[in-house]
């Protein structure tokens, strides 16, 4: 195996000497600016959410609006080498959600704390919302009315209680 130093300004020259060379029959353009900017729109990796309950905190201030990033592989594996964690596996969606959870109202520093003295309706909310989210990858979900038995889609991200 062969090592090879590379310096910021030859970078290029050694990944066109890797590369391999296009085929005639091949060779595509690449993808239009506008094209790649639309997928880059396309792919969404924060959600807003409502909380139904809301987060009191010190001050008695609710915070109900948030937001939820995607998770990484980091995350999720992150809270398995956590010593609260390994006492009580409970305790893992704590640790997970306080790693994704990017905004509650005000709050941007989302810690265990904050997500522990949520009530448990809002944790099993956020629960389903993670779930949703990396699962996926979206928030609607297919409902059917037990009264008409109509079928359609509702958001669960949030929005006025009795709306998702």
């Amino acid at each position: 195996m062969r090592r090879r130093t590379v310096t910021s300004g030859g970078l290029d020259e050694v990944l066109d000497t890797l590369a391999p060379a296009p085929s005639a029959a091949r060779e595509e353009a690449p993808a239009p600016p506008a094209a790649r900017e639309r997928e880059r729109q396309d792919l969404r990796t924060e959600f807003e959410f409502e909380l139904p309950r809301g987060y009191v905190d010190d001050e008695g201030q609710v915070h109900r609006q948030g937001s939820m990033r995607l998770a990484t592989a980091r995350d999720e594996l992150r809270p398995q080498i956590d010593l609260r964690v390994k006492e009580n596996p409970a305790y893992l969606s704590v640790v997970l959600l306080s790693q994704v959870i990017t905004r509650l109202g005000t709050i941007t520093d989302v810690h265990a704390g904050v997500v522990e003295r949520m009530y448990a309706t809002d944790v099993a909310f956020l629960q389903d919302f993670y779930r949703r989210i990396n699962s996926e990858g979206h928030t609607h979900a297919a409902v059917t009315c037990p009264l008409c038995h109509g079928s359609f889609e509702v958001d669960l991200s949030g929005g006025r209680l009795g709306e998702s």
